[in-house]
């Protein structure tokens, strides 16, 4: 028996693999003229959509934060050029020429520390939210992809069931495709149907938090 490592084992995993994607194609283009029903789920759809905004949202706050830290380096770096044209004309003998220096390091400081708080409390709060939706996304398009192969077992089966000329040998064969193809559908769809909602949920938290976080900043600052 070849193993997979062997060139016929190789070519065979190649084959069924090229095999599965005609037959994936084939479905999708038979759907797109309407000669093919696709199964649905609109609890599943729901929850996607959900998703999809959240993710819209989601990178949309993410990118405003980021843009809102460049913001500050910008102040911080502005006032340390404007503090240095300040030493630089300065005269020795003004009033407050020893306190300058004082005055100029604080705003420093406080600076420095608006964007360590920044980060802290809010970008990588976001960072770690976001950095969630790739693997979510992949999964999606998993049970995507999964959902085109039991389809396609089904309308497969449904055709061989109706020929005129019954051949029980690739009917049952077909079944027991069919069954398989489902089974993996399922599961992977009724892990989305309960994984998708936690994250939004999810949501509602992380973005209260950088709400909350914005509210007693400026409060005290």
């Amino acid at each position: 028996m070849a193993d997979s490592t062997s060139p016929k084992g190789s070519s065979g995993v190649f084959a069924k693999k090229v095999q599965r994607q005609l037959s994936r194609g084939k479905e999708k283009v038979m759907q797109r003229l309407g000669k093919s029903l696709e199964t649905r789920d609109d609890h599943f759809e729901h929850s996607l959509q959900m998703f999809n905004d959240q993710q819209t949202d989601g990178n949309r706050i993410y990118k405003d934060l980021r843009n809102y830290i460049n913001a500050i380096r910008d102040m911080r770096e502005a006032s340390r050029r404007l503090s240095q044209s300040l030493f630089d004309v300065y005269e020795s003998e003004w009033a407050g020429e020893e306190d300058l220096g004082a005055i100029v390091e604080g705003e420093d400081l406080l600076w420095n520390d608006h964007e360590v708080k920044m980060l802290d409390q809010a970008v990588r709060t976001m960072e770690s939210y976001v950095s969630q939706f790739p693997d979510v996304r992949e999964k999606i398009a998993k049970r995507g992809r999964k959902l085109v192969d039991y389809d396609s077992s089904l309308h497969h089966l449904e055709a061989l069931e109706m020929a005129k000329k019954r051949d029980d040998i690739k009917i049952n064969k077909a079944k027991e495709e069919m069954k398989d193809a489902k089974t993996v559908y399922d599961g992977i769809n009724n892990e989305l149907k309960e994984e998708l909602p936690v994250l939004y949920d999810r949501s509602a938290s992380c973005l209260c938090n950088i709400i909350l976080f914005f509210h007693l900043y400026f409060l005290l600052y």
